[in-house]
């Protein structure tokens, strides 16, 4: 399964006497998931694969979030790697849904089997990538100041990796603990008998606090809009169900392949109010009780029937009041003015429950706004709240925001942030007209965060392959889609993303969360099967969206 030992260490690539960079075939930039596919599948392919990843290993947001509580939200069989079944058979997952030190324990496992270390170069950051129109190639710098020319650039940066900390005057000034999410700490943290405060309630900030609030002193969350979160009803896998799924493993990665979610989440075709109103409490106290994101796919219109989705948002407020003791916090805990899951579902073990503790206070910061951050802690209007720690699980610049933190400059001198600086666009959320041979994964304008992201990134990276496959064998140098297809998905993109309730709530899908961002859902909402449909579509149609040019010998270098 592993490619025959060959030292391409950065150092052993060939230096081009001309200009002094290291030659490649392709780079990749990140060593996530996505980006660790890419380097197997394209040195599996022959090709001289350099990869290059900000972090000090493999693992990408799992390399990064080691918070108290960092915990996946899809099912662990489903969220890993199906493009080999000797890791599948190898691999044995403890819990239903892992913890961050068993995710990145597998991720580790999958980059020792397949020896990929030795492709990427860590604790290095892309500072700029050139397009040398005269020679086809791109020219790639990092912030060691090495140098790379290659084919073909493979953007594997994921679409949350570009930590954000809140828009607040005064964080320097703190002086007590300041921790962020995105970056914790790879040594242990105490909180016992500490004044903790935590801003931010999405996913990240309902895990920490619920974990947190078990430790700390006294826990302030500072709470400014509040996130509807489901039962995850995490538990142990057994042997035998363990054997099972190993014995199914390629049915099940069928299912998800074909799938809207890309993934294993039941989904019904079910709509609201086709059924009784009896019925439907049940649909719902069930989902409730299996836990996960059961309610998600329990009626098919959620996201598109704003009076079917009030009735689920209400079932859910309910079971907050029933949960919280206090009737003021339960009220201040209810999301309202959004529809249900047009943020990101959110998934817990305890988090409504924390808010019974005597330690934890709830700091409503709609109704009392934060003012500034102070030496001392967090000053609202009503006054300061003195802390020994803050922690900022305040999100990411999602989708662009990795895309755009270095200089990407293609054809003609025009820059990505040039391109982008209305919203992303792309042709199937893979490539861009006016940047040939750069490719994207889990790109802006795919289905991104709306659907298993491993699913994404094994099709983007395929597609690519089958791409890169195309021009060797026809003898091809380049290839961008053209302007007209490019125009043609973006339509789409819009015209689908109009359907849906996920544009009515203000959340990173739309770029609400970072200042001066162009606002818009970018995201293909179509679901994961109809994106691979489009994407198919287009290599079976001859590749006709697409330019490509001949190899010239002359300026082969």
């Amino acid at each position: 399964m592993t490619a025959e030992p060959i030292n391409l260490h950065s150092s052993h690539h060939p230096l081009n006497p001309h200009t002094g960079a290291r030659r490649v075939d392709v780079v990749v930039v990140g060593a996530g998931f996505g980006g660790m596919y890419a380097t197997y599948r394209f040195r599996e392919m022959g090709f001289r694969v350099q990869g290059f990843e900000a972090g000090g290993d493999v693992g990408g947001v799992w390399y990064w979030n080691r918070y108290p509580g960092a915990r996946v939200d899809l099912p662990s069989i489903d969220y890993s790697f199906s493009f080999s079944p000797e890791i599948e058979q190898e691999w044995t997952w403890s819990e239903q849904f892992a913890a961050q030190p068993e995710l990145l324990k597998y991720i580790n496992f999958v980059a020792d089997r397949l020896d990929l270390r030795r492709h990427i170069q860590f604790k290095t950051r892309v500072t700029r990538a050139v397009w040398d129109e005269a020679r086809k190639l791109w020219t790639v710098t990092t912030d060691r100041g090495d140098t790379y020319e290659a084919t073909y650039c493979i953007m594997a940066t994921g679409p949350l990796s570009i930590p954000k900390d809140p828009e607040i005057p005064g964080i320097d000034r703190f002086k007590g603990q300041l921790l962020r999410a995105a970056k914790w700490p790879h040594q242990p943290v105490g909180f016992a008998g500490k004044r903790v405060g935590v801003i931010g309630t999405g996913s990240t900030g309902i895990q920490i606090v619920q974990e947190v609030g078990k430790e700390a002193g006294e826990l302030f969350v500072f709470q400014r809009t509040p996130s509807f979160t489901m039962p995850m009803r995490n538990e142990a896998l057994e042997s035998d169900y363990v054997a099972e799924v190993k014995r199914n493993y390629a049915s099940i990665r069928e299912s998800a392949r074909n799938s809207a979610v890309g993934g294993v989440r039941p989904q019904s075709t079910r709509a609201f109010f086709s059924v009784t109103p009896r019925q439907r409490q049940q649909l719902l106290e069930d989902a409730w009780k299996n836990g996960g994101l059961a309610m998600l796919g329990t009626f098919s219109d959620l996201l598109a029937n704003p009076e079917a989705n009030e009735h689920v948002a209400e079932f859910v407020r309910g079971k907050i009041g029933e949960t919280v003791k206090d009737p003021v916090t339960a009220e201040k805990l209810k999301p309202r003015g959004y529809p249900i899951f047009a943020r990101r579902p959110c998934l817990d073990s305890s988090y409504y429950e924390t808010f019974n503790r005597p330690n934890v206070h709830l700091k409503d910061c709609i109704a009392d706004p934060i003012v500034e951050i102070t030496e001392r802690g967090v000053k609202t209007q009503a006054g300061e709240v003195e802390l020994d720690m803050l922690i900022f699980a305040t999100g990411y610049d999602g989708l662009t925001g990795a895309l755009l933190a270095f200089d990407i400059v293609g054809r003609d001198g025009r820059t990505m942030n040039e391109k982008w600086k209305d919203g992303a666009r792309s042709h199937l959320g893979l490539m861009m007209e006016g940047f040939p041979n750069l490719f994207m994964t889990t790109g802006p304008n795919g289905p991104a965060a709306l659907a298993n992201i491993i699913r994404i990134s094994e099709h983007d990276v395929d597609w690519i392959a089958a791409a890169m496959t195309h021009m060797e064998e026809n003898g091809l140098s380049t290839i961008e889609p053209t302007a007209q297809a490019e125009q043609a998905w973006m339509d789409l993109v819009y015209a689908l993303s109009q359907r849906t309730l996920l544009t009515k709530a203000k959340t990173w899908y739309v770029g609400a969360n970072v200042k001066d961002k162009p606002q818009g859902l970018t995201l293909f909402t179509g679901g994961f099967l109809k994106y691979r449909e489009h994407c198919a579509a287009a290599v079976q149609g001859g590749y006709r969206d697409f330019v490509f040019e001949r190899v010239q010998q002359a300026l082969a270098a």
